[in-house]
């Protein structure tokens, strides 16, 4: 028997997709799930939740809920984290809000820019916090990470918080077929072979062949400037317009990927928003659509006919690829060995991992396309120097990560850039340790 802890278990419908998915999984036997959240309602609605589910599947889970922390990660064999620090209320608005002061607008800012980096700052010290009690409560556990900014996050926790972790994301999974649902292509959903690398949310389609090897790129590229599928791509123009200047489609949706360069928003060129569809405070939105959702969400989720399909997350076959020692191929965020050449080697980056009973085996990728490579680095600048500022507490480090950050910049003088830095600091006083 082995036991799966759930951190930040509050996150009922993640939860049901990754637990509901090793419920249904009878190649698993028996094991025990501990869920954990400060949040003691919502830990008690993913309780009962998980509890209806094990029944009407016949599970062979048993399941526990802990506000203790230790507690729940007590022999852990699997720690699952979700956790957001600091919610939609106050720290996601405030890190939306401030930067508006300054002329600085985002769509997501969980990733990268000055939202991303506070959202690291916040998290790393509870990150922190988790690491001390898995070292003393389940030293061998494998630490899966699905909570973003995941290349600072996992980067963090693999490179000096000596816990064995791999970072997690779904937008790899979802790549070729959205690509291939939106230029009417379908029938190469399941009959194609293709790599992708890179980094976490900006990964790269660098090959797509049909099973006779044939290149499917040029026929790619001229559906999507045909016109032929304006509104199939109406909403992803973003990538397709990357893919046509640079080569090659990324993984993360246009919404991310706006944010991640210095081409798409900016105050001198307002008409990019409206020509690229781009929804500015993307995030906000949603998170105050869930917000006004939950009630009936949450009626749904608890009642004891609740019904799960497995989803498309890693993390169950992840589990049962080691409990079984079958292995199985997943795209992970693992530090660069030398994985991929053209990237620097202290940099986290996301590529294929073979998973059986020994754990995670990153596998080498070599070098990515040079345009790829470089998009990636004005990235892996901001991420490494973010996580060199949460290690030294150096409010010169944050600086400098937001100096670095490609929208940031292109926006905001540098005196400016600072000065916004300070504002957030002030804003989030009590979400972040003392910065000198």
């Amino acid at each position: 028997m082995f036991k799966i802890t759930f951190m930040g278990a509050g996150s009922t419908v993640f939860a049901k997709n990754v637990l509901g998915d090793c419920i249904l999984s009878p190649e698993l036997g028996e094991f025990d799930i501990a869920l954990y959240d400060i949040d003691e309602k919502r830990l008690e609605d993913s309780r009962r939740m998980l509890e209806n589910i094990n029944k009407n599947y016949k599970g062979k889970a048993k399941i526990r809920a802990y506000t203790d922390r230790r507690a729940a990660l007590r022999g852990a064999d699997f720690v699952i984290n979700a956790i957001q620090v600091g919610g939609y209320e106050p720290c996601t608005v405030t890190d939306f809000e401030v930067p508006k002061k300054y002329g600085l607008r985002q769509t997501i800012a969980d990733t990268l820019g000055i939202g991303g980096i506070f959202r690291a700052l916040r998290t790393i010290p509870v990150l922190e916090e988790f690491a001390e009690d898995i070292h003393k409560e389940c030293p061998r556990a494998l630490f899966l990470n699905y909570t973003n900014p995941m290349a600072m996050l996992t980067g963090y926790m693999l490179r000096y918080l000596d816990v064995r972790t791999v970072g997690l994301c779904h937008s790899v999974q979802g790549c070729v077929k959205t690509l291939f649902e939106q230029l009417g292509m379908e029938e190469f959903i399941g009959k194609c072979r293709w790599k992708i690398a890179g980094i976490n949310h900006q990964a790269w389609l660098t090959e797509i062949t049909d099973f006779a090897g044939n290149d499917l790129y040029p026929e790619i590229k001229r559906r999507s400037l045909s016109g032929d599928y304006a509104e199939k791509i109406k909403y992803d123009l973003v990538r397709h317009d990357i893919m046509h200047r640079f080569g090659y489609y990324n993984t993360e949706s246009s919404e991310h990927t706006a944010e991640y360069n210095p081409y798409y928003i900016k105050a001198k060129y307002p008409e990019l928003i409206e020509r690229f569809h781009i929804p500015l405070d993307e995030y906000p939105r949603r998170c105050r659509n869930q917000i006004a959702d939950w009630e009936k969400m949450q009626k749904k989720l608890v009642s004891e006919n609740v019904e799960h399909a497995l989803s498309h997350e890693f993390g169950m076959p992840i589990i049962r690829a080691i409990v079984n020692d079958v292995p199985y191929k997943i795209h992970g965020n693992v530090l660069n060995t030398g994985l991929i050449d053209n990237l620097p080697q202290n940099a986290c980056v996301e590529v294929p991992c073979m998973i059986d009973g020994c754990g995670v085996n990153p596998c080498r990728v070599g070098s990515l396309p040079e345009q790829c490579a470089a998009l990636n680095r004005t990235n892996i600048n901001v991420q490494n120097m973010t996580i060199e500022a949460a290690r030294t507490h150096s409010k010169d480090a944050v600086y400098m990560a937001a100096y670095l950050d490609p929208h940031t910049a292109a926006e905001l003088s540098l005196d400016d850039i600072r000065s916004l830095c300070d504002d957030l600091f002030e804003a989030h006083k009590g979400w972040l340790p003392e910065y000198r």
